[in-house]
């Protein structure tokens, strides 16, 4: 079997780590560890999923992971990452979208009795944060610190690089909190070790002197690499960039999840099963494997979406998804139901139609110009002519076709595309 340390390199999951000696200990005794979540939103993300995945991982090896959810650090916010300040949330919009959180760490860990000494734990570090007193804070925590120290932190250096957004005392404080919530935690808990992104290694180091400091004891910080797509920009948006992808299945539905997967480049897809699959090495090898020799199958990206899809929101949900993405690349969407088609085309532009339209019969080269996905009704042609358009993902050429309420799927929806990828909707009310 596998240790843990030799699963963790083998993925690529060790970043830094404060202390080599702890690397020894993960494989010979059961210690307790945690990693922060902070709840400034009603949702986690898709970016979170590396640490809610480490967190399993060590609790499969028989350690006892804690969930912390920043409930006070949270009314702060980290300035890690952020190059101005962040905007403050009120407590009634924090408890909001802690509520919203909770089921979605929870389902990545067990936290039944019946997991003995390894059952997670789920705590608010907004408890012992909303209680202490400024005076006492100051004394028990920010006198070990000094301001030299905390000028030097990489998340602090590069706001005051910027003079014109520079960093409010308020944000300046966050790296105190953490390390204090460090110390309740191994004092509460005997938490021994804390995991985080290697942003957050600088507020690591400072939990782990605070607890040395205080209690003369022995822990440990350990870092996890930062995900990234294959062309540097962040894991965990959506392709344009400009949207977060979301655990919350209201929010992103798990087709997208199963997509936006999906698509992942060859360059970075053996990293991802790495990161969040929980696939043997051999199968990993294997897949990494395919994916140099036979690309075009995107094996790697098939078994990565469909895990993930199935971590996130169940097998059935996999399974609809999977569905899916084979029927559109079999040009099969007719075969779909309301709710998967509805997914599919979610992102495409859209339209109303009216009904009566297609009961006289709609040209397509009418629709086709209506749609955007021409400019004229001579590029219409063209483009038909040279098997460029589909109808409900079934190639058409008939430059006379006539649509009507026949070609509506599911009595609502007509799909135009051009090309491989480029899509339009019409919605008959």
């Amino acid at each position: 079997m596998t240790s843990l340390v030799a699963d963790l390199r083998f993925r690529g999951l060790i970043a830094d780590v404060t202390d080599e000696a702890l690397l020894q200990r993960l494989d010979h005794e059961p210690l307790t560890l945690y990693a922060g979540f902070d709840p400034t939103a009603e949702s986690l993300q898709l970016g979170n999923l590396l640490q809610l995945c480490t967190l399993r991982r060590f609790q499969l090896a028989g350690h006892r992971p804690i969930s912390l959810a920043g409930g006070g650090t949270g009314l702060i916010g980290d300035p890690g990452g952020k190059t101005g300040e962040r905007p403050l949330v009120t407590v009634e919009q924090l408890q909001a979208n802690l509520e919203g959180i909770r089921p979605q760490l929870a389902q990545f860990l067990d936290f039944d009795e019946s997991a003995g000494t390894s059952r997670a734990l789920l705590l608010d570090n907004h408890v012992w944060l909303g209680s202490i007193g400024l005076l006492e804070f100051l004394r028990d925590v920010g006198k070990h610190f000094t301001v030299n120290q905390m000028v030097a932190k990489e998340s602090v250096k590069a706001r005051l690089e910027r003079p014109e957004q520079g960093i409010s005392y308020t944000e300046f404080s966050y790296m105190l909190l953490q390390a204090y919530d460090f110390l309740r935690l191994f004092e509460d808990h005997d938490c021994r070790v804390q995991l985080g992104g290697s942003d957050q290694w600088g507020n690591i180091t400072m939990g782990v002197e605070l607890v040395r400091k205080v209690r003369r004891a022995e822990v440990y910080g350990i870092t996890t690499p930062l995900v990234t797509k294959a062309d540097g920009t962040k894991f965990g948006k959506s392709e344009a960039g400009s949207e977060d992808l979301w655990l919350d299945a209201e929010k992103t539905s798990p087709w997208r999840i199963y997509q936006f997967l999906l698509n992942t480049e060859d360059a970075v897809v053996g990293t991802y099963l790495r990161y969040f699959s929980f696939a043997s090495h051999d199968e990993i090898v294997a897949l990494d494997e395919a994916t140099a020799s036979r690309p075009e199958r995107r094996e790697a990206q098939q078994a990565l979406a469909r895990e993930v899809c199935a971590l996130l929101h169940g097998t059935q949900a996999a399974d609809r998804a999977e569905r899916a993405a084979k029927a559109l690349f079999a040009g099969e969407l007719a075969s779909l139901d309301e709710a998967t088609l509805a997914d599919v085309v979610a992102d495409a532009p859209s339209s109303r139609l009216a009904r009566d339209r297609l009961a006289q019969g709609l040209p397509i080269v009418d629709a086709l110009v209506e749609s955007g996905l021409v400019k004229s009704k001579s590029e219409a042609r063209t483009m038909l002519r040279q098997g460029g358009v589909y109808v409900n993902d079934q190639q058409e050429k008939d430059e006379q076709r006539m649509l009507g309420a026949g070609d509506l799927l599911h009595d609502r929806y007509l799909v135009l595309r051009r090309g491989p990828r480029t899509y339009h909707v019409f919605v008959c009310g």
